[in-house]
């Protein structure tokens, strides 16, 4: 019962500290009209993320490995919390860079190797699929309701009118709202979570052992077993593909709002909906992993995100139906985030100790997320190329064709581990 309450409130930590960094996904035509930034600028801010994101992949995972997990979530909660009720003041583009480079230190570098560290040591060999699973569906429960009080507290504020005063107070008050709950979920951590990770059942012999291992202390040669190891490249590799894919979902919105004319309310309501097929995904993804096998279902999940952003980009936007959109918006979402649940389980057949676990997810993480910093500015140079909506459709097009890539990946992968 300890690991599963522990289990409990890390993924609490880990669906209450993204949203606010992402807050794009749902407002941003709101958020550039608000700062009054272009697009240009929004993806210049989030390359810098990007740029901080991967400088603090890898030594993430090695400070997980020398330090209290515990107190390294709670400070980066209290620290993204603080910036929070700094963008609400809605400073100058040079502070916005500030608060986005200060998140990035905070969700990455403190947070993110001592999260999937404790992920991967609370679970048994036979429940990596499931808990990867829960973790990023259960993360997908926490963004959904959150979004869901946002989407309330942004249209009531936004029934007075829509000028651009109302849009700025209706922003502000969603921040705050995130920056609120990330205060309490940080001292939630603080007082139940125990210093040290509870320990799987007993009958989990070899997770037990591993963790054996991991009381002997950290030794900086063992970096030397990660990087040699083939399994992390392939990883990285079939990460750094998958979560290309995944950067879709933060398109959908502008896409709905530029080509399809939607109102900003009904393209949060979409979105919406969209976050709710995170848990679903997610955890039906991190199930089927575990019965049908992980790059079974890792396949499966990239054809369909392929497949649906193939058909949104080709169907023509004039005479489609907009129900059909919703559609493939909404079940691309699903499939997305099924990929997102699945990935990381694969981590349970790469061979590493658990001694060197989070030193591995920082130098995979370090790989396998390299897409924060190309993205951004990639997308731009397509957006700048083809416009502001034809653009959207190359994106999407482009994206397809790394769920191709990725698959690809996967294959091999899995014909490597059959080898051994």
């Amino acid at each position: 019962m300890k690991r599963y309450i522990q289990f409990i409130l890390i993924v609490l930590a880990a669906g209450a500290i993204y949203p606010l960094i992402y807050l794009r996904t749902n407002y941003q035509e709101t958020i550039l009209s608000v700062f009054k930034i272009g697009l240009d600028d929004l993806n210049i801010i989030y390359t810098v993320l990007g740029f901080i994101f991967i400088l603090g992949y890898f030594p993430s995972g090695i400070l997980s490995d020398k330090f209290s997990a515990k107190y390294l979530l709670v400070f980066s909660l209290l620290g993204t919390a603080l910036g929070g009720f700094w963008f609400a003041q809605i400073p100058d583009y040079t502070s916005v860079i500030g608060i986005f480079s200060l998140w990035g230190v905070f969700s990455v570098f403190t947070f993110w190797g001592a999260h999937m560290k404790l992920v991967k040591l609370l679970s048994t060999p036979e429940e990596e699929g499931r808990f990867f699973g829960f973790l990023d569906g259960g993360r997908g429960v926490v963004e959904a309701i959150l979004a869901s009080a946002a989407l309330f507290i942004f249209s009531h504020v936004l029934e007075k009118g829509e000028t651009l005063a109302d849009k700025t107070h209706a922003l502000q008050y969603v921040i705050y709202m995130y920056s609120a709950v990330l205060l309490v979920v940080g001292i939630l951590i603080a007082f139940f979570v125990e210093k040290e990770v509870a320990k799987p059942a007993k009958n989990a012999l070899s997770v037990i052992d591993d963790n054996a291992q991991t009381e002997k202390g950290f030794d900086f040669k063992d970096v030397n077993s990660v990087i040699k190891n083939k399994f992390v490249y392939l990883m990285g590799a079939i990460i750094f593909c998958s979560y290309s894919v995944t950067w879709v979902v933060y398109y959908y919105g502008g896409f709905m709002e530029k080509n399809l004319k939607i109102t900003p309310v009904t393209v949060n309501t979409i979105m919406v909906i969209v976050l709710w097929m995170r848990p679903i995904g997610g955890i039906l993804g991190g199930f089927l992993a575990d019965k049908l096998g992980k790059s079974v279902t890792l396949v499966f999940s990239l054809s369909g995100a392929a497949l649906t952003l193939f058909c949104i980009a080709l169907l023509p936007a004039s005479t489609t139906n907009f129900n059909i959109y919703y559609i493939l918006i909404i079940l691309g979402g699903t499939f997305v985030y099924a990929i997102r649940g699945t990935y990381w389980s694969l981590l349970g057949d790469s061979r590493i100790d658990n001694k060197i676990m989070g030193t591995a997810v920082g130098f995979i993480s370090l790989l396998g997320y390299l897409p924060d910093i190309f993205i951004p500015y990639f997308s731009t140079i397509v957006f700048n190329k083809f416009g502001p909506n034809e653009g959207y459709n190359a994106y999407f097009i482009i994206s397809a064709v790394l769920g191709v890539a990725a698959i690809c990946v996967v294959t091999i992968f899995k014909r490597e581990t059959q080898k051994e």
